[in-house]
């Protein structure tokens, strides 16, 4: 429970104006989403999406609550900084590969994932297998991101984590359910807009009481507890990989790690891939990708935020129940100022704002867990012939309903897990969550497109030791061994001492080698057109 000095300033108001915005949003979905006649129409929005309006939901999705929580929590944090903006460098880099690379080979072929590719140029092994990647990282990483806006109802209403997680998961599934990907898409935009509203807002609120100099100033003059002076607004760390490998927020990191993580996560992550597959055109999908990178501007918003909070509370003090709150996790930084801060009315707007962009991620990626999970379990062609079918249709709308439960259970499971780790950075946790399965994805679709004789044998060799070698730096492999009554010492001692995007490239090339070892049959690629 949050303490009731904060949540108390969560007024009715407030909650009229939640209330309103999301019946609004819901009704706006709704009413531009269309009849889901087809599954091309569930899943795809019938490919008649306008570029802008994917490029919209992509950002949306990519941004989501985690960076208007976390970026400013980051920052306020006692070593925190801009060095994570460093890693925009790799995402620019990956969406121009997608858009001029993996673009024209998806759209080559009427496909529904790049799962559908990778089993189409591998066999359809792989594509059950790239499937359940997708599946297994998408609740990964998007439990980190529903544990993040649960965190945010928590401090306004002082609701437990699992009625916050059930209620966003409940919004999520009716959205979903409305429309397929259409609605999906345009309640993005909504919560887009939002976005930046609510940046702009609070960023324009506290220059406007503080003095941007002075935020400057009380940025780049912080002395930490042990006596560290700290500049808190420091963008760039060039420190070499071999003069300190544990350092995630590095240049080096950033051009050369974090373009294998995002050319992951947009060209084989069915949440962000089927945004592209929603475009008419190849060049449509391509002015969706490389427009998505101004979604850095939104990230520059949020750490000027950051830092605005860092200022606001070192001059004007904390109450004891803010101190308390903010000790035990930096992410409540930003609810907090909201809820107590700005005027009543606006604090909804903006939590709601904040609540609403949570869902429509957790909305996108159960459209796309149903899709791969329809054509893995039934097949891609049974999927396609009854595309017209009602009972199909049905299907897609059932799995939808059976992954958020899943994920809403995986949520609650990982929020009690957050709670007791040492590390609060909800930045770290989402990245190093998909560090399990990107590697591996992007290393078969390395797979399926480089020339030479692949086995499925290899592939899942390559994808087992992949995992394991996360498995062995993360921490969620202790706490397991710790809750079956074994000591994870020993393997707490000989973890390696490397920082995690590393793993991204190391895991890919891993994948990719095994693949072309002699170890079984060769992959059988589809011949059709």
């Amino acid at each position: 429970m949050t303490a009731p000095e904060i949540s108390s300033h969560f007024t009715l108001l407030d909650w009229f104006v939640v209330a309103a915005y999301m019946l609004v949003t819901t009704w706006i979905g709704h009413r531009l989403s269309g009849k889901a006649a087809t599954v091309k129409d569930f899943f795809l929005g019938g490919r008649t999406m306008p570029w802008w309006a994917v490029s919209g939901s992509m950002i949306a999705t990519e941004i989501s609550a985690l960076t208007f929580i976390g970026v400013p929590g980051g920052v306020y944090a006692a070593k925190g900084d801009w060095t994570y903006l460093q890693w925009g460098l790799g995402s620019i880099i990956a969406r121009f590969l997608v858009g001029y690379w993996l673009v024209p080979l998806y759209y080559r072929r009427e496909i529904y994932s790049p799962y559908d590719f990778m089993g189409h140029q591998l066999g359809e092994g792989v594509r059950r297998l790239v499937t359940g990647l997708f599946s297994l990282g998408a609740i990964l990483g998007q439990s980190v991101r529903v544990l993040v806006t649960a965190l945010i109802l928590q401090t306004v209403t002082g609701w437990s984590m699992t009625w916050a997680i059930l209620a966003i998961g409940a919004f999520a599934l009716l959205w979903t359910l409305m429309g397929g990907m259409r609605t999906v898409i345009w309640t993005d935009v909504i919560q887009f807009g939002i976005f930046i509203f609510g940046g702009l807002l609070a960023l324009g609120w506290l220059v406007g009481h503080l003095g941007w100099s002075e935020i400057v100033e009380v940025n780049r003059s912080f002395i930490t507890g042990e006596g560290v002076a700290v500049d808190k607004m420091r963008i760039f760390d060039f420190t070499l990989p071999w003069d300190d490998a544990m350092l995630n927020y590095t240049f080096w990191v950033a051009i050369l790690a974090m373009p294998f993580q995002n050319l992951a996560a947009f060209g084989t992550d069915q949440l962000m891939a089927q945004r592209i597959f929603c475009c008419g055109t190849p060049h449509e999908a391509r002015k969706a990708m490389l427009w998505s990178s101004i979604s850095l501007i939104v990230t520059v918003i949020m750490l000027a935020v950051g830092s605005g909070l860092f200022a606001w509370y070192q001059i004007k003090g904390l109450n004891p129940a803010e101190a308390a709150l903010f000790a035990k996790d930096s992410n409540f930084v930003f609810p907090t100022w909201i809820t107590t801060v700005v005027p009543p009315g606006l604090t909804g707007l903006i939590l709601a704002g904040a609540f609403a962009a949570a869902i429509s991620s957790l909305d996108s990626v159960l459209a796309a867990l149903s899709q791969t999970s329809l054509s893995a379990i039934l097949g891609r062609k049974q999927v396609e012939a009854a595309e017209h079918s009602g009972r199909m249709v049905r299907l897609s709308r059932l799995a939808v309903g059976i992954w958020a439960v899943l994920l809403s259970a995986f949520a609650i499971w990982m929020a009690h897990g957050h709670e007791q780790s040492e590390n609060k950075n909800l930045i770290d946790l989402a990245f190093g969550m998909v560090a399990y399965t990107y590697g591996p994805l992007l290393g078969i679709l390395l797979a399926a497109v480089l020339p030479g004789r692949k086995c499925l044998a290899g592939i899942i060799l390559g994808t087992v030791l992949s995992i394991l070698l996360v498995a062995c730096m993360r921490p969620e492999l202790p706490r397991l061994l710790e809750a079956l009554a074994i000591d994870p010492a020993w393997l707490l001692a000989h973890q390696p001492k490397i920082a995690f995007p590393w793993l991204f490239p190391i895991n890919a090339a891993i994948t990719l080698a095994c693949a072309y070892l002699p170890i079984g049959k060769a992959t059988q690629a589809h011949h059709e057109d």
